[in-house]
């Protein structure tokens, strides 16, 4: 249990972190009781948090260890010496974090952390493409499978995927990208490549970033002179087309505090805005965002849940065979994002 001077010396810790000013959806005190008894457990059981950006501020900035995008959190993960990963992220994040620490013990405190674009393609779906355009190299967004990345040759994220890219079209006139059909029409656009013909694309589309509206950015231009619309790759052509910048969040972030809008509109999942308003506080942002249904299913109480009753249910584990080809993929991607 923790007293009140404890709870009193949390909030300021938390205040300090930039948690006040409305950012949370409770009373900074309830936060406080929470994230005291997280961090405590952490301790004991020799456990790291590693926490998405698009998780809630509360997450990310009361127990957070390792913050980031999927890039950043499977490479903290693998450096890590903690015995217990707690993933605050979703199934595919989980499973990267596994293949990469075997002997650690890796929890997703929530049964309900899945992702559209990770569902929509399978192992078998995989093979079946190989097999329809032999010889070209599968280059697989992060957000899938242990299974779809052991069908893979390199895994990307939305941070290094045009630089991967470029590496594997110099050697290879086709290549089989999955499974985000808009990241990929996008790419292909930059890399001045045939979607069909020198890029093979899948069918899946990420639930929060497939239904943004272009014609929103233009009135927001409007209404704020001197605007910068960034907007995630996962986004359709149309608002990559309308925007200033594209990018993975690592990039987005990036961007922000390299430069001097009057005013950002940020084309993500909400909790990046959010992040965002903490890490630069002194900047103006403007909402145009969407709620990912997976992410927010995981809370501070289910984290302290998964923390204080771990379970087989939470407890995230990938099949040797399965792992061993799905590492050889990701660690393609550390070499040739390097």
């Amino acid at each position: 249990m923790v007293n009140e001077t404890e709870i009193k010396e949390e909030i300021k810790r938390l205040t300090a972190k930039g948690l006040a000013g409305g950012c949370l959806a409770r009373p900074l005190s309830d936060a406080a009781a929470l994230t005291l008894r997280i961090n405590r457990l952490k301790k004991e059981k020799k456990a790291v948090i590693c926490a998405h950006v698009y998780q809630t501020p509360d997450i990310i900035c009361g127990i957070g260890d390792f913050v980031g995008d999927s890039y950043k959190l499977a490479d903290d993960s693998r450096k890590t010496d903690a015995e217990v990963i707690v993933f605050c992220g979703v199934n595919f994040m989980g499973e990267t974090a596994k293949i990469l620490n075997p002997g650690k013990k890796v929890y997703v405190p929530s049964k309900n952390a899945g992702c559209s674009l990770s569902e929509s393609i399978t192992a078998a779906d995989v093979r079946a493409l190989k097999a329809g355009h032999p010889g070209a190299p599968v280059v697989t967004y992060i957000n899938t499978s242990a299974g779809v990345k052991a069908e893979s040759d390199c895994i990307v994220t939305s941070a290094n995927a045009e630089k991967i890219l470029r590496k594997m079209y110099a050697s290879h006139e086709k290549v089989i990208f999955i499974p985000d059909k808009l990241m990929g029409a996008n790419l292909s656009f930059t890399l001045g490549k045939t979607p069909g013909r020198d890029m093979i694309l899948w069918r899946g589309t990420c639930v929060v970033h497939e239904k943004f509206d272009a014609r929103t950015i233009e009135i927001y231009r409007k209404r704020y002179p001197g605007l910068a619309a960034l907007a995630h790759a996962e986004c359709p052509s149309d608002i990559i087309s309308a925007v200033d910048f594209m990018g993975g969040t690592g990039d987005m972030m990036r961007y922000i505090g390299n430069t001097n809008a009057s005013a950002y509109l940020l084309v993500t999942e909400c909790g990046f805005g959010e992040f965002a308003r903490i890490k630069f506080p002194e900047k103006n942002f403007i909402a145009m965002c969407r709620l990912c249904p997976y992410m927010k299913s995981i809370t501070l109480e289910s984290v302290l849940d998964a923390l204080e009753n771990p379970r087989p249910e939470l407890e995230i584990t990938v099949p040797p065979k399965v792992a061993a080809r799905a590492k050889t993929s990701i660690e393609k991607m550390f070499e040739l994002a390097a």
